[in-house]
């Protein structure tokens, strides 16, 4: 019987950040793998994300996109899971959370494509320049051994996967604080399990 829950994605893509915070919810779930060339661009998936971009869920016939939104989202519709903010965790949880996905997403990308904003430039730019988002990344991962204290939640699996790519593909600096992080969130069971189905997934290297 088919799940409530359907999870669109391309194992090389940022789907794996709802792969690994699906596997931490531990509900069932159907898998849609999407091509970048043909289905992921075309009908039916456009109608449920127009953008032509992966992961996108759709859970009890709603739609949710953007990889920070579906960790936020997963957490609070399964609450068994633990990995919601408790009233303690929630600032910095939230705070934390949309850093990555909005300061540090367009300071690593910009950066990458060598775009180094003005003094005056950074002033509009929600990361004012891509080295003081990354201290500022850093000093938050040295504050506590997860990012919204000491327990391990959603925000984790988006923050982490920021950092943990970054420092993989050199978009990031590989920084004492950040290797501590990422180790203690790769040794988890529900990351390795994820990792696992995704690379089966992936096309063999040629």
């Amino acid at each position: 019987m088919a799940a409530d829950l359907t999870f669109y994605t391309n194992p090389q893509s940022r789907g794996r950040i709802a792969r690994w915070m699906l596997e931490e919810t531990g509900a069932a779930y159907d898998t849609v793998v999407l091509d970048y060339a043909s289905t992921m661009k075309a009908e039916p998936y456009l109608s449920i994300n127009p953008m032509g971009k992966v992961p996108a869920i759709v859970h009890n016939g709603k739609v949710v996109t953007e990889g920070a939104a579906i960790c936020a989202y997963l957490a609070d519709a399964f609450p068994e899971a633990g990995l919601a903010p408790t009233d303690a965790e929630r600032a910095d949880y939230y705070r934390w959370l949309f850093f990555a996905a909005g300061p540090i997403e367009h300071a690593v990308t910009n950066n990458f494509a060598k775009f180094v904003p003005t003094p005056e430039q950074g002033r509009m730019f929600g990361y004012g320049n891509y080295e003081q988002a990354v201290d500022v990344l850093e000093q938050a991962v040295k504050a506590h051994d997860y990012i919204a204290g000491d327990r391990f939640t959603a925000a984790d699996v988006y923050v982490g996967s920021a950092i943990g790519w970054g420092t993989q593909f050199g978009t990031l600096p590989r920084r004492d604080a950040f290797k501590a992080y990422w180790d203690r969130l790769t040794a988890r069971e529900a990351y390795n399990r994820a990792n696992d189905i995704d690379n089966a997934l992936a096309p063999a290297p040629a």
